[in-house]
């Protein structure tokens, strides 16, 4: 609650959802970002039935959408505030994908309404996480995937990078949580999931990619740490994927 006794929203996804925002995976750079972003997210997704029922919790960044879109999925997108429509407007206006306004911590869904449920640009925001994973898994029948930044990576150095990290991304870059691993796994199998994979994503902080602004150079310097193994233990954000323990999983997890 607030000072003034009003309850707290949820609603860090407004600005992930921006004009603004999209700015910071403009051009060749953020292209890959996001190639890699999807290619992770559909892995993670692999096996669901085509037709299967994703809902994108804070997804109106746009960034996970129109990739569930291409591959068959009937996809339900959820924010907090109208204005977080507006990037996805495209694919609403053919019918592609469905949009709700709602408050993303007291979704309104039934349990286990939808095969899947995925969350990115939005825990590391988040009022209160492990309430707001405890809303993904109350509505998700198969499995959750969420992305956050990691404490193992050099994100550690963060807050002193923090000005600026803001001059380099004209300032559209927010203070974030970061999380332990551990923590995130107790979080899932606490609501009766088990994470099924972890896939860290980049090595270098991806401000350091922005400011290099060829992508070419940053796959290559990425690759060695791809090889070594050094990705998978020190990368960041990590996108995980989490199965609903017991007989309703159903799913060989992604490797």
């Amino acid at each position: 609650m607030t000072a003034a006794g009003r309850p707290i929203r949820e609603d860090a996804d407004i600005e992930s959802s921006s004009d603004r925002y999209a700015g910071r995976f403009a051009g060749p750079v953020g292209e890959w970002f996001l190639d890699v972003q999807a290619k992770i997210t559909l892995d993670c997704l692999s096996g669901l039935p085509s037709g299967a029922g994703i809902l994108d919790v804070g997804g109106g960044h746009a960034q996970v959408a129109p990739a569930l879109i291409g591959a068959g999925f009937a996809v339900t997108v959820v924010g907090s505030d109208p204005s977080c429509a507006h990037r996805l407007a495209p694919w609403i206006d053919r019918g592609e994908c469905s949009y709700h306004t709602a408050d993303l911590l007291a979704l309104p869904f039934s349990d286990q309404q939808f095969d899947a449920v995925v969350c990115y640009r939005l825990l590391a925001h988040s009022i209160d996480w492990p309430r707001l994973i405890g809303e993904l898994c109350r509505v998700a029948r198969r499995r959750v995937v969420v992305d956050y930044p990691s404490r193992r990576s050099l994100n550690l150095i963060s807050d002193g990078l923090f000005v600026a990290k803001q001059r380099l991304e004209g300032g559209t870059t927010r203070r974030f949580l970061l999380f332990a691993p551990k923590a995130v796994r107790l979080a899932f199998e606490q609501r009766g999931f088990d994470i099924a994979a972890e896939a860290p994503q980049f090595l270098v902080p991806m401000v350091l990619h922005r400011f290099l602004r060829s992508a070419g150079l940053s796959q290559a310097i990425e690759a060695p740490g791809r090889l070594l193994g050094l990705t998978r233990w020190l990368g960041s954000p990590v996108i995980v994927r989490a199965d609903r323990a017991g007989p309703s999983r159903g799913d060989h997890a992604a490797e």
